[in-house]
């Protein structure tokens, strides 16, 4: 499950508790990703609500798929197995085609769009790719490069917290040993109308 303790929801009190409650997925089902912040509750407080209104909230531009796509990509490329795992599976169930997922997955592990997104979603995921491995190299060129491609400045900062959301989770788990033993890949909140509807399916 991880290197350091957590509580299970059957053994949580007090404020850990009522967290659970608002995030739990079927039969009480917690991600190990968010039961690694039992110890310190208010860190899984900011984890949630930074993940729900990053990429599950309806003022959000992108589809989900392509916001899980991203997702994927930045974990792939930090060698994060745990969370590409789940949000690759999560972007399956927003793409609702297994085809095309499939082909995804193949554009992911060979780092290579040019066959399947748009110029505007590739510049995207460039953007996503530089902004986590090479984030030094960013300057204002990257940015005017993608105006020109007629994203706008909401949608630019969609994709930055986007990205950087998941650099924090990548690390996360990475540094906590957060593993998927036991995990139902893929759930995620539903509710994109409240940012307080946390909970899984």
């Amino acid at each position: 499950m991880s290197w350091i303790k957590t509580i299970p929801f059957e053994e949580a009190t007090g404020k850990l508790k009522s967290i659970y409650q608002k995030i739990k997925g079927p039969n009480n089902y917690l991600d190990n990703i968010l039961t690694v912040h039992s110890l310190r509750p208010h860190t899984l407080t900011g984890h949630m609500s930074l993940y729900k209104n990053v990429l599950h909230h309806s003022a959000n531009t992108f589809d989900n798929w392509f916001l899980e796509l991203l997702g994927s990509y930045v974990s792939y490329l930090n060698r994060c197995d745990y969370c590409y795992r789940h949000h690759f599976e999560g972007m399956k169930r927003f793409l609702e085609d297994d085809i095309k997922a499939e082909k995804i997955r193949v554009c992911i592990e060979s780092d290579d769009f040019s066959s399947l997104l748009s110029s505007k979603e590739q510049a995207l995921a460039q953007y996503a790719k530089t902004l986590t491995l090479k984030p030094t190299e960013l300057d204002k060129s990257f940015i005017d490069h993608l105006r020109s491609l007629e994203v706008s400045d909401g949608e630019i900062l969609e994709v930055n917290q986007v990205v950087a959301y998941f650099n924090y989770a990548n690390r996360t788990v990475m540094g906590l040993g957060v593993n998927t033993d036991n995990e139902i890949l893929g759930l995620s909140p539903k509710n994109k109308e409240s940012e307080d509807a946390w909970g899984h399916q």
